[in-house]
């Protein structure tokens, strides 16, 4: 029997089977928009999902990101001012400013919190500081608004930090959500509530500085040591100032070295000295907060605290079990560079300025030698954050080569001289250490079955 030709059937224009499908791909599509405004589309990439379906409970992924908080100041204040709808139309009001400013420089909102905003930055800290800069540009331009229509205009602030962390998803299997966790989200929240304390709007890391492609075209300086809960070491907080009134940062930029001095001879309880570096600065800023905050501090119940107990740092750092990061080459090598650097603080608080140029020297050849050995076995083992690493040694020689000059140029205080090897290599070397080091490690013994060295 001979077949009959097969031809497709075909449906009317108006055929209700097709109506069907192009209703149900409709409602898939809203039900996926409704489901991104929940969790972003980029948290399910960055899981390596394509659908909120594929979604499961304690699912978890490492990355490197820059972690952005940023927080309304006075919103109790202002929110007794409102009715309960008034809140609402407040802060959502605020946040359709933010959002899209966020969104144009590769963020994607983690969620708010109240009056604060927790970002995730997974491609560039640069972008996350440009990002910053944005949404402080547009909250004048807000301001603006608000004032036109009678209402005062409000003030953030706003911590970045970058790092390691764990994305993932929490909760139960009535309830979860997706977050991240880690040091480098505690060390963000931080220094976002320091922005109150020290009364400026915008604050960074270390990590994040020594992270950034080029720190040059940003307007920086050096503001504070503070410490984490739950860690034993300092950890370096920096002032971004671009967004501030013209006037302000061109006084910024031109005291910024003196107010750094200021700040070592405060830390050093050298608070005479540093009382009169800080009156003769506000001169230059008098509107300067954080300026006013280290005056304060100099006069009021800390000063007579250091004055009484002495809690000036410690120049020297002393190697400890706890740096090891159980891989015997890259321990030695470490041991070796921070001895190198005690024996340069030594030598310059004492003024032996015929030892600094053989030290210098040393330091030079010990912290090559160490970012050698580190990167040639990230190189071998394949350890997935070597350019983040790399750009974090390359960023300690490009201030190295700063602090060098400082030294042989032989015109600053040694105890300013002490502070800042504390600061730009002793500090740096311990938390490199503590954190993208012992990471690494973590791999290594990881990737070998062994057990790593308990944490700090």
């Amino acid at each position: 029997m001979d077949k009959l030709p097969f031809s497709p059937v075909k449906r009317p224009p108006h055929d209700p089977l097709n109506e069907v499908a192009g209703v149900r791909r409709d409602f898939l599509s809203d039900t996926e928009i409704a489901y991104g405004r929940f969790v972003p589309h980029r948290f399910l990439q960055l899981l390596g999902l394509n659908d909120i379906r594929e979604v499961e409970l304690g699912m978890q992924v490492e990355r490197k990101m820059t972690v952005l908080f940023s927080d309304i100041r006075e919103f109790t204040s202002l929110s007794e001012e409102m009715s309960p709808q008034e809140n609402f139309n407040f802060l959502n009001s605020y946040l359709l400013q933010m959002e899209p400013v966020i969104a144009a420089h590769g963020g994607m909102i983690d969620k708010y919190i109240g009056d604060g905003i927790m970002a995730l930055f997974p491609d560039s800290p640069d972008e996350a500081l440009r990002g910053a800069l944005a949404m402080l540009a547009k909250l004048d331009e807000y301001n603006t608004g608000r004032e036109r229509a009678g209402y005062r205009p409000i003030r953030i602030g706003i911590g970045i930090n970058t790092g390691i962390v764990i994305l993932g998803t929490v909760g139960g299997f009535g309830r979860m959500d997706g977050t991240v966790i880690g040091d480098a989200v505690n060390l963000a929240a931080r220094l976002e509530r320091l922005t109150k304390e020290y009364k400026v709007p915008l604050l960074i890391s270390e990590y994040t500085l020594y992270s950034l492609e080029n720190p040059e075209p940003y307007s920086i300086r050096f503001l504070d040591r503070t410490r984490i809960r739950g860690k034993q070491d300092n950890q370096s907080v920096f002032e971004v100032f671009d967004a501030d009134p013209p006037q302000m940062r061109i006084a910024k930029r031109e005291t910024r070295k003196q107010f750094e001095q200021a700040i070592a001879y405060f830390h050093l309880d050298d608070l005479i000295e540093a009382t009169e570096q800080l009156i003769t600065l506000r001169q230059a800023a008098p509107d300067d907060g954080a300026l006013s905050v280290y005056l304060e501090r100099c006069t009021g119940i800390e000063a007579q605290l250091r004055m009484g107990g002495g809690q000036g740092v410690e120049l020297s750092a002393e190697w400890r079990k706890e740096l090891c990061i159980g891989v015997e080459r890259v321990d030695k090598a470490h041991e070796n560079l921070l001895t190198d650097m005690n024996a340069l603080t030594r030598a310059i608080q004492v003024s032996n300025f015929n030892l600094t140029p053989p030290l210098l020297a040393q330091i030079q050849f010990s912290a090559a030698a160490a970012f050698t050995i580190e990167e040639e076995m990230m190189h071998e083992t394949g350890y997935p954050f070597i350019v983040l690493h790399a750009r974090q040694h390359q960023r300690f020689f490009e201030f190295f080569a700063e602090l060098r000059a400082e030294i042989e140029g032989g015109k600053e205080n040694t105890r300013y001289l002490a502070f800042r090897i504390k600061r730009l290599l002793t500090d740096w070397l311990i938390n490199h250490i503590l954190n993208a080091d012992r990471h690494f490690g973590f791999a290594i013994h990881k990737r070998s079955g062994q057990s790593p060295p308990p944490q700090q």
